[in-house]
């Protein structure tokens, strides 16, 4: 049993506990603030942000640093390793307050001296409550990292549970205590994402602690390492990270074109990371010290092996989820967030959103992948340069279809950009690498698009009946409506993948029988 599956597997675990708290976050704040022009305003508030947590906790910040912070374990030892994370820690506190001071100083000016509509406004003032939030999961990505490296992967997952659950209690606890209005309860959501952050950083310092680490200011203006991580990162936050920045774009755009476009794609968004981020990022994030280590010894037939295993296994979940997501976007929305301030005229305009983003599911974690492959190859500049281009087409295409098709124009932009990317990415991999060594996945690929149709028609005809024949007017009835298509469909798609031997059901079956002999 490979490795790979068994650690991202576990870490998939805490991603997935994560995930679903996160899930839980948005139908609490479904109920809460709907698809209203407040919850458009915080959602683009909150955003800015959390941009930061998509490119550092996920992206360029640990993919510029674990590469750097496993060489200096194996050729200097733990002394000098903890002496560089130190240097590397010390620099981002000084940065990231630098700019948290001048982005708060400049809201503020803004506020000050500008004169502009209820909507701008109270979304400006809600950034400048969160924009600390900043700092503190720069901080938790780098310790997320740290701890990647030395081999743990559950415990870093499971911050971001820490992060959900003080977020959930925001809402339930602080937000009424803000006021009568929403637009001023409001602003309990956002004091909660500051406090929200202190947790996730907090989370992981005790095991960080038993590993050896011990804080000490480092001074990182001259120091080596920190150089080194800096320019690798730069372009690594671009470069990995085109589907976030593609959705600050576009919803920056729509903000201003409608009420609730940026809400509805907000809640659309959420719930495709579910599948997302339980399996992709999870592989993703193995695979970099994984891909690190075996091209520092330049093994690459072992390089491309694992590279190869890793995209198999993520078409595998992959594919299914992104039918599922398409054929049930309707009842999904239903279930889960329509309540409260959250209508049918919500679950509509969400699912439609949902449809338009689930075809780009397997392209948007392929990105993440094939983005991880060159930063171990140590190139952060073939993939920033891709995905400049695929942000500016990705800019284009929403501009031109957001006033007409609302928030479906922004999902069929992004999934449209995050196809090219992935499809650049590979022609420049396959340039750099000579060859990737992708002919066996040929018939596993067209087995399972095949074996996902198949499944997703099942799916789509499963909740056309239950619809007809039996409804959706009470809680367990939209329950049997998303989970009864949904269990047959994935019988439907494991036992395809047994027929035609892909190997998957296999290879799970002996890590579970391996499960439970131990």
């Amino acid at each position: 049993m490979s490795q790979m599956l068994k650690s991202s597997g576990a870490m998939s675990g805490a991603t997935l506990i994560s995930r679903v708290l996160g899930l839980a976050r948005e139908v609490v704040y479904a109920g809460f603030m709907g698809t209203t022009w407040v919850a458009d305003a915080f959602n683009l508030a909150f955003m800015v942000p959390n941009l930061f947590r998509r490119l550092l906790g996920e992206g360029a910040l640990t993919a510029a640093f674990i590469p750097v912070f496993k060489e200096k374990e194996k050729l200097n030892g733990e002394e000098e390793m903890w002496r560089s994370a130190n240097a590397v820690i010390s620099g981002l506190i000084a940065t990231a307050s630098m700019l948290v001071g001048l982005a708060v100083a400049g809201i503020s000016l803004v506020l000050l001296f500008q004169e502009r509509d209820g909507r701008t406004i109270l979304m400006l003032e809600l950034l400048r409550i969160m924009f600390p939030y900043v700092l503190l999961v720069c901080l938790a990505a780098l310790f997320m990292g740290m701890l990647n490296a030395r081999g743990h992967f559950f415990v870093p997952a499971m911050g971001a549970t820490m992060l959900n659950v003080v977020m959930i209690a925001s809402v339930l606890w602080l937000a009424p205590r803000m006021g009568d209005k929403l637009d001023e309860q409001i602003f309990g959501l956002a004091i909660g994402v500051v406090i929200a952050g202190v947790a996730q950083a907090a989370f992981q310092v005790p095991l960080l602690r038993k590993e050896g680490f011990r804080f000490r200011w480092v001074s990182p203006w001259r120091d080596e390492t920190v150089r080194r991580v800096v320019t690798k990162m730069i372009p690594g936050a671009v470069g990995v990270a085109a589907f976030q920045i593609n959705l600050l774009i576009t919803q920056s755009i729509a903000f201003w074109a409608g009420g609730g476009i940026v809400s509805s794609f907000v809640y659309a968004v959420r719930l495709m990371e579910l599948p997302q981020g339980g399996f992709g990022i999870s592989l993703a994030t193995y695979l970099l010290p994984t891909l690190s280590g075996l091209a520092a010894e330049k093994k690459y037939p072992e390089f491309r092996a694992s590279l190869r295993h890793g995209l198999n296994w993520l078409l595998f979940v992959n594919l299914l989820a992104s039918v599922l997501l398409f054929t049930l976007a309707e009842p999904m929305m239903r279930l889960l967030f329509e309540r409260g301030e959250f209508n049918e005229i919500s679950t509509a305009n969400s699912a439609l959103a949902l449809k338009c983003l689930a075809p780009g599911l397997v392209a948007f974690s392929v990105v993440n992948i094939l983005a991880r492959a060159f930063y171990a190859l140590g190139d952060t500049s073939t993939p920033m340069r891709i995905s400049v281009f695929c942000l500016a087409l990705n800019a284009v295409i929403a501009v031109a279809l957001v006033w007409r098709l609302k928030q479906a124009g922004l999902g069929i932009a992004n999934t449209l950009s995050a196809t090219v990317n992935m499809t650049l990415l590979f022609y420049a991999l396959r340039k750099k690498l000579k060859t990737l060594d992708l002919a066996g996945l040929l018939k596993p690929i067209i087995v399972l698009i095949a074996a996902a149709i198949i499944a997703g028609a099942v799916a789509w005809k499963l909740e056309s009946f239950w619809n007809a024949r039996i409804g959706h007017d009470r809680f367990w009835l939209q329950m049997g409506e998303v989970f009864v298509p949904i269990a047959a469909a994935s019988l439907v798609y494991c036992a395809l993948s047994i027929v035609f031997r892909t190997g998957h059901v296999s290879e799970l079956a002996d890590l579970f029988r391996g499960k439970i002999r131990r």
